[in-house]
């Protein structure tokens, strides 16, 4: 969806996750496995996605630490965006990540219904962040590389919303096995 850029970078992320994976077993409690997810982003995957990815884990595990019911993974979000979005200066509508990451979070929000289902909370929220990446197509962009690039020449949905939605994707096919 861009220049290779954002691909080699998420790639590069895939493959260290994949290694570490095989290392050993991932810690079984979420705020550990957030925070190692972190700290593997900040050092294997490079750029500026990286940063973003270690950030956004940070934060995120911090309301998981002793919790892992479902509003738990809801507030996780909450503070995952609102991490990137103090440190990154990106806004939804900008064009970036965060696109996707919002309009995930909306959906997300289902999870703090009594009851809620897992599985269709997220079905929801994956569909939402692909309805968002495909939309950046038509934004200006206001922050990351492609603010750098006139919008005539953006013709593509944006790289960082468009991997986003394929993250998510990944954890809702993962969990449905």
């Amino acid at each position: 969806a861009g220049d290779g850029d954002c691909g080699h970078t998420h790639a590069r992320a895939a493959r260290a996750i994949q290694r570490w994976m095989r290392g050993r077993p991932p810690p079984a409690a979420p705020a550990q496995l957030l925070s190692a997810l972190a700290d593997l982003m900040l050092e294997e995957m490079g750029g500026s996605s990286g940063v973003l990815y270690g950030l956004f884990l940070t934060a995120a595990a911090q309301p998981l630490r002793g919790r892992s019911d479902l509003p738990a993974w809801a507030d996780a979000m909450d503070a995952g965006i609102e991490a990137m979005q103090r440190y990154g200066g990106a806004a939804p509508g900008d064009r970036t990540m965060l696109d996707s990451l919002c309009a995930a979070r909306e959906a997300l929000q289902g999870l703090r219904a009594p009851g809620a289902d897992l599985l269709q909370v997220l079905g929801t929220a994956v569909q939402s962040a692909e309805a968002a990446a495909e939309a950046t197509k038509d934004m200006e962009a206001g922050a990351g590389r492609a603010s750098y690039i006139s919008s005539a020449r953006l013709l593509q949905p944006d790289p960082g919303a468009v991997a986003v939605a394929a993250v998510l994707r990944a954890l809702l096919e993962g969990l449905q096995r």
